[in-house]
């Protein structure tokens, strides 16, 4: 079992910057590719940033390519997003994910069901 502990959401204006962490916790960390996941109100969850298993390799969706940063520290079994040049449309509960299976460049194409573990989200809303 892999516990995920995300922290960091909060309310903010548009311009602003966030950084998110999330915490694991049950498993050799480095055994699984992380992930940010976002759902806004009346959505679907979707894919936001993805890191490889030793942190060289980063994706992201093109909504926030430029504006975010993923990032892991295999020390601290913490996985970040750095977030900046918040948008009203970032508004969303964020979740970190971690999957065993994939790779990073693929995690965006897997489905809720196929993620092994997430963690229970938090909250970010941005003003305008």
């Amino acid at each position: 079992q892999v516990q995920l502990v995300e922290s960091g959401g909060g309310l903010v204006q548009a311009g602003d910057s966030l950084r998110l962490s999330c915490a694991a916790s049950g498993r050799t960390f480095t055994s699984y590719v992380m992930g940010w996941f976002r759902q806004a109100p009346g959505k679907e969850r979707e894919f936001v940033a993805a890191v490889s298993r030793t942190g060289g390799s980063t994706y992201y969706a093109e909504s926030v390519k430029g504006r975010f940063t993923i990032s892991r520290d295999n020390v601290k079994n913490t996985v970040y997003l750095q977030m900046n040049s918040l948008k009203p449309e970032d508004t969303a509960v964020y979740y970190c994910a971690a999957d065993f299976k994939t790779t990073a460049q693929a995690m965006g194409a897997r489905r809720d069901y196929e993620i092994d573990y997430w963690g229970r989200g938090t909250l970010v809303t941005v003003s305008s």
